[in-house]
């Protein structure tokens, strides 16, 4: 098999990887997501299950699919392939490759609608267009927004074409180039809106929601929800991990990385609550007001305080670098498959393959329905399936000792537990998210989420 110059790339240094690795996991999931998410399932009682959820479920998948990209340096469909042969198995395990990869396709193509709101959206703040509106106007603002599809598509269009820009460089020229550009300037601009909220919105309500912890509103939902949680903001089971694992270099301390980028993501999603709680309670908002958290309840904030249009503008540009980081990982899965496989080159891959994906968008842009089952079959299905099939490939077929020797930084302890987590207590739990999402997209009951 020929492996193109993608699969050879490496990445310039540690902190470029950590910080697209942290970029790709740190996306709308900690903003668009979580908020709402968290305020639909008990706040603080959410958060623990939800810490829980990333510590024993996700973190063992996302250190299993690092070793497995790192190991054989290819694409995700060619690292498992390459990984089960060393192993002595069949290379059919590709298929878990197979499965992570169309994720991550899925995701993008709704993925990048989103996104378009959000670039829209920063615009509307940033011309003061909801300065002084009632919260009926600005709700009916977002209403209009998404109703008018020639006007989506042209902000999902402008993302895409940013998104294929970055990509179609390369690893280190334009992946790791814009994260190490983006993510400090994100980080200063998310600490700078909590220190805000902190001095001109109700911190104390916030803190009191986000922390203090009501087990009463815990139920079998909650936890499901709060291992897909898990798995849509990391980023396991989409191939990303992979992917980005396989332009490591061997001396790569793969558990101490992982540690990092599911803690750093964890607590940008925490710290975004900190940034956006406030103003909700401060203007008498409700926390779980779904969706239109993000596009509808804190607009509607932002138009009554003094200065509102630039919070909002820093906010919604806030959203927008976490959407592009996550996005160009999505869209490096595919185009280092394609880079594999084919004679298209980089850019060649990212051009083909976005246009494919900016089309079905579009017809996400065009139909609710379209883009909620696109939405259901990725973030419920296809994610949770990959990371099983990873779960079961790492703690089944690949043999100790290869997973030994890539995970080879982490104490014998460390280890021992992760292999235990791996191999009994993750598929039991992913297993859980896959039959809930089964069940959510073809209207089945389940009895262990009744109650």
């Amino acid at each position: 098999m020929a492996i193109g110059g993608g699969a050879h790339s490496t990445w310039g240094t540690r902190f470029g990887f950590l910080m697209a690795a942290i970029g790709s996991s740190v996306g709308l999931g900690n903003f668009w997501r979580f908020p709402y998410v968290a305020g639909e399932n008990g706040g603080a009682a959410f958060i623990v299950i939800y810490l829980l959820c990333v510590v024993f479920i996700a973190l063992p998948i996302l250190m299993a699919e690092l070793s497995v990209g790192r190991h054989a340096r290819r694409s995700a469909v060619g690292s498992v392939r390459k990984m089960a042969f060393d192993a002595g198995a069949p290379g059919l395990w590709a298929v878990a490759g197979w499965v992570s990869m169309v994720a991550a396709v899925l995701i993008l193509c709704f993925y990048s609608v989103v996104a378009g709101w959000v670039v829209a959206y920063v615009f509307k703040m940033g011309a003061g267009e909801f300065v002084g509106a009632a919260p009926e106007t600005v709700a009916a603002a977002f209403g209009e927004l998404t109703s008018d599809t020639n006007t989506v598509i042209g902000w999902h269009s402008a993302f895409m074409i940013v998104t294929v820009g970055i990509v179609s460089l390369g690893v280190t020229k334009g992946i790791e180039r814009a994260v190490t550009i983006l993510m400090p300037i994100f980080f200063l601009t998310l600490i700078g809106l909590v220190v805000y909220a902190a001095f001109t919105a109700d911190m104390g309500s916030a803190l009191e929601y986000l922390f203090t912890p009501d087990f009463s509103e815990l139920g079998p939902q909650t936890f499901l929800a709060a291992l897909g949680q898990a798995f849509f903001s990391i980023g396991v089971g989409g191939a990303i991990m992979i992917t980005y694992g396989s332009y490591l270099p061997r001396t790569d301390n793969l558990a101490g990385s992982s540690v990092i980028i599911a803690g750093a993501d964890t607590m940008v999603a925490i710290v975004a609550g900190l940034a956006i709680f406030p103003f909700v309670f401060a203007f008498a908002l409700s926390p779980d007001a779904g969706p239109a958290l993000f596009f509808q309840t804190l607009p509607s904030a932002f138009a009554q305080m003094p200065g509102g249009e630039y919070v909002g503008t820093a906010f919604f540009i806030l959203a927008f670098i976490a959407a592009l980081t996550s996005s160009i990982s999505l869209l490096q899965v595919v185009v280092a498959f394609a880079e594999e496989h084919t004679d298209f080159g980089k850019t060649g891959s990212a051009v083909f393959f976005g246009i494919i994906i900016w089309l079905v968008g579009c017809g996400a842009a065009f139909s609710g329905g379209y883009f909620n089952l696109l939405d259901v079959l990725s973030g419920q299905v296809f994610l949770p399936l990959g990371g099983l099939l990873i779960a079961l490939f790492t703690g089944w077929v690949v043999t100790r000792s290869l997973m030994r020797h890539e995970l080879a930084g982490a104490s014998d302890t460390v280890f021992a537990v992760w292999r235990f987590i791996i191999r009994f207590l993750a598929p039991i739990a992913v297993f859980a998210i896959l039959a809930g999402g089964i069940a959510s997209a073809f209207g089945v009951p389940l009895p262990f989420l009744q109650g």
